[in-house]
């Protein structure tokens, strides 16, 4: 592994938290307004919330920054001095109230030997999402507002980075994944076989009845794997396990707000990292509906990312052939991310 990786050595350090005020409080005309303008207010703003994190979301950066400034800020005071476990199981939810409480009570506390720390970064949301991962006893970062699942990811990564984990698995918070397959989906990593590992419902398990979709995860790891030369039988599977020295080298190129798992992929295949599959469960989800939007649109976004971050990081090879990684080296010292 090449020293000097892009941002791997930042230490920019937290930014001071600004108070997310919504102005006007305590103005007289505040109390003409009622209680059901109010409700209708929140309804069509929690509806548009939903609408938004189920299609492609334009977060701005630099609202993005404030957010996570903020919520880190949050974070730290709950945990403060910490320190991860080796393995980090790392869940991103966005109104999930009624499923991760499930998922949660079925993590265990050691995988492949090792102890095992669960982190949820919940993506803002309306629901109790955050109370029901506190009692569960999950550490819990909560993002403010719903900023998308790429920006939620991220934020676990850098985590994982900046507080000590060496490894990352990384799984659903609506009951599709089985944390009993953690230590399946570690032990390639453990074993220095690869650097990243993907769950594979084709090689084990599908027990969704969504054909269309299935048909997808068959053309998609076709073309993934025409484009980045691994052979793969499911490439968009959020199920995954992940060498944190290979999150160090990419996570600073990582741009999508909402489709992140593709451009992690590629990005990781590109770059030169080893990758690999196991099979596994994939099952329906416990409760509630999907939040990826229809599947002709969730496919041509996807497609989309994928194409794009090929493409860019195809420019970027041939520019720079010296920044793909050669070997896993030694760890560099971590400093303070900012997230």
């Amino acid at each position: 592994m090449r020293g000097g990786r892009e941002g791997a050595a930042r230490g920019e350090g937290k930014q001071g938290a600004e108070a997310l005020g919504s102005g006007g409080h305590g103005r007289p005309h505040a109390a003409r307004h009622s209680h059901a303008a109010r409700h209708s207010h929140a309804a069509r703003h929690s509806h548009a919330a939903r609408h938004s994190h189920a299609g492609s979301i334009h977060t701005d950066p630099q609202k993005a920054r404030r957010v996570i400034s903020e919520s880190r800020h949050a974070f730290d005071e709950r945990y403060p001095e910490l320190k991860l476990s080796p393995v980090v199981g790392l869940i991103c939810a966005y109104d999930e109230e009624a499923n991760i409480g499930a998922v949660l009570a079925a993590m265990p506390e050691k995988a492949c030997g090792l102890p095992l720390s669960t982190l949820v970064i919940v993506d803002g949301g309306d629901d109790r999402t955050t109370q029901v991962a506190l009692e569960a006893g999950a550490l819990t970062f909560t993002l403010r507002e719903n900023l998308g699942h790429g920006y939620a990811l991220r934020v676990g990564y850098s985590l994982a980075i900046e507080l000590g984990a060496d490894f990352v698995v990384t799984l659903d918070a609506d009951g599709q994944n089985d944390p009993a397959e953690i230590s399946r989906m570690l032990g390639p990593l453990i074993d220095d076989e690869a650097d990243f590992v993907l769950g594979s419902r084709r090689l084990g398990q599908d027990a969704t009845s969504d054909r269309l979709r299935k048909a997808g995860v068959r053309v998609f790891s076709r073309v993934v794997t025409a484009l980045g030369g691994a052979k793969l039988t499911d490439s968009s599977n959020g199920y995954r396990a992940l060498r944190v020295l290979m999150l160090e080298d990419v996570v600073d190129r990582l741009t999508q707000p909402q489709y992140q798992t593709a451009e992690l992929l590629i990005t990781c295949m590109k770059r030169g990292w080893r990758i690999t599959e196991r099979p596994t469960q994939w099952l329906p989800r416990a409760s509630g509906t999907s939040k990826k939007g229809k599947n002709y649109l969730f496919g041509l976004r996807y497609a989309r990312v994928v194409l794009g971050t090929w493409w860019r990081e195809s420019l970027a090879r041939r520019e720079d052939p010296a920044s793909v990684r050669g070997s896993v080296g030694e760890k560099p010292a971590r400093a303070r991310r900012a997230l």
